[in-house]
């Protein structure tokens, strides 16, 4: 869009799951949208230097003995130092106070007990420059106080504001959740009745180490014996996983079974600890040492997104109970309940005409469009209406489609990344769609390059629509002032 000199026609930009580490990456430039290489720096970034490893768990073990600490840290970091090559120690309220060049930026996540276990008031959390709080409550603190003790909505204890790395460890945490193992069940689990809440835990476990795994590789890419010794844990790991258990299962009652996989998930924690005592003494040693410090007992916690509720014993009755009676709330991943930040931009408080939705999720298309939808009836505010035909196209669809509003639903133009403008059939777009899942290591330059110029292109091709959407926005806006 910068490219095509449509940024300024932007006033918010919203970021969900990874997309928010690519916002901040790009926000860390005060005057990005008015700087023609800031974009071009923050993709070259990317395939740069990685941030030391020390450097990360200086940072890391600093966190640590602050209050709070959770997994949501650990992985904040290493995304951090390892794929965004940036440790950003900005604090996001700064931008409080920029001149208002730059699109107003709106990260978001969501409450994991509500997400889970309802209201759905309490799931939709979003932080900006000025304030944070549950979207449909209407109930924010400063950004700058987001952690820090409140009882009954008064500051009993200010906490130091969260840096980006922390916050980026929260807003991108999908593995919060067992939502993100299904695609790790061996084998010798795989068959009906033997995937229960045991043996989801020890899954959790192993997908936490192996990810644990992959981004201490990204950030030791330089060290040839570092990573033969990773490739070493990595394949004992994978060993252990796929390791037919099956005859230990059979006939167990359920407390069995949880004594199994508990013994299970262990004996994969001590195998990381074995290794990391066989390395040989140095620097790597004394890292991952210090990683695994932190790390294991985190796993077998497994807390993220932990932070102090400014919501604990506040006095009005609109607030679920849940969240009046907890002294921390657990912030995590957004995309785990829809990966486009529709919620943030729906309704009276920013009162939105246009929406400009770039779909880059992997799943199901039109899935994060249908389950704004949803969520927007449930929580009684307007959105346009979905043509069931469009719905049909989820196979090869479009690489742009325009949802009409009426009244005081706003317009969505819906922009796909794949399409049938750069896949020739269904079963290229589904290919396009595997290449670049959302679960696997970090983007070598090739993929990086290949899908920047996608989306260029895509917004080229369109530019048209968007250009007549936003026209008509402008008249709309006219006409109800």
């Amino acid at each position: 869009m910068e490219e095509e000199h449509l940024v300024d026609t932007l006033l918010y930009l919203g970021s969900v799951s990874g997309s928010t580490w690519s916002m901040s990456s790009i926000y860390s430039n005060p005057q990005w949208s008015k700087s023609p290489d800031s974009l071009n720096t923050a993709v070259s970034r990317l395939s740069g230097p990685e941030v030391p490893l020390e450097e990360a768990l200086a940072w890391l073990d600093e966190r640590a003995k602050e209050g709070y600490f959770s997994l949501s840290d650990v992985w904040g970091v290493l995304t951090s130092a390892g794929i965004m090559k940036q440790m950003d120690l900005r604090h996001l309220s700064d931008e409080a106070s920029r001149k208002a060049t730059n699109p107003y930026p709106v990260y978001t996540a969501i409450e994991k007990y509500c997400y889970s276990n309802g209201p759905i008031q309490g799931k939709w959390f979003e932080v900006t420059p000025h304030e944070a709080g549950f979207t449909e409550l209407g109930v924010f603190v400063e950004t700058s106080l987001l952690g820090s003790k409140f009882l009954n909505g008064k500051l009993l204890v200010k906490e130091p504001e969260m840096d980006m790395v922390e916050l980026q460890g929260i807003l991108g945490s999908a593995l919060a959740l067992d939502q993100t193992i299904k695609d790790l069940i061996p084998p010798w689990l795989n068959v009906s009745g033997q995937i229960d809440r045991a043996a989801e835990d020890y899954l959790r476990v192993y997908n936490a180490l192996d990810k644990l795994v992959g981004l201490t590789r990204s950030t030791t890419m330089k060290d040839p014996t570092a990573l033969s010794h990773l490739d070493k844990l990595q394949k004992k790991l994978e060993d252990m996983l796929n390791h037919d258990k099956s005859v230990w299962l059979e006939s167990k009652s359920s407390g069995e079974r949880k004594s199994s996989f508990g013994k299970w998930s262990l004996e994969l924690m001590a195998a990381v600890q074995t290794w990391s005592q066989s390395l040989e003494d140095g620097a790597f040693k004394t890292n991952v040492s210090l990683l695994n410090k932190h790390v294991l007992p985190m796993i077998r916690k497994w807390e993220w997104g932990t932070t102090g509720n400014y919501l604990y014993q506040y006095q009005d009755s609109t607030v679920p109970p849940y969240l009046r009676s907890t002294e921390t709330l657990h912030l995590i991943d957004a995309g785990l309940l829809i990966n486009v930040p529709y919620p943030s931009f729906l309704g009276e408080k920013r009162d939105i005409d246009l929406l400009i939705a770039l779909e880059y999720s992997a799943g199901n298309m039109f899935e994060t469009l249908t389950l704004a939808r949803d969520y927007a009836a449930e929580v009684k505010k307007p959105f346009p209406e979905i043509d069931a035909k469009i719905l049909k196209e989820r196979d090869w669809p479009k690489g742009c489609y325009v949802l009409e509003g009426k009244g005081k639903e706003p317009t969505i133009v819906y922009m796909p990344l794949f399409n049938r403008d750069n896949c020739k059939d269904a079963a290229a777009f589904k290919a396009k769609m595997e290449e670049f899942s959302t679960f696997q290591r970090p983007y070598s330059q090739k993929k990086i390059k290949f899908e920047l110029e996608t989306a260029k292109a895509n917004i080229k091709t369109n530019k048209e629509t968007l250009l007549r959407e936003i026209k008509k926005a402008v008249l709309r806006r006219h006409n109800k002032i």
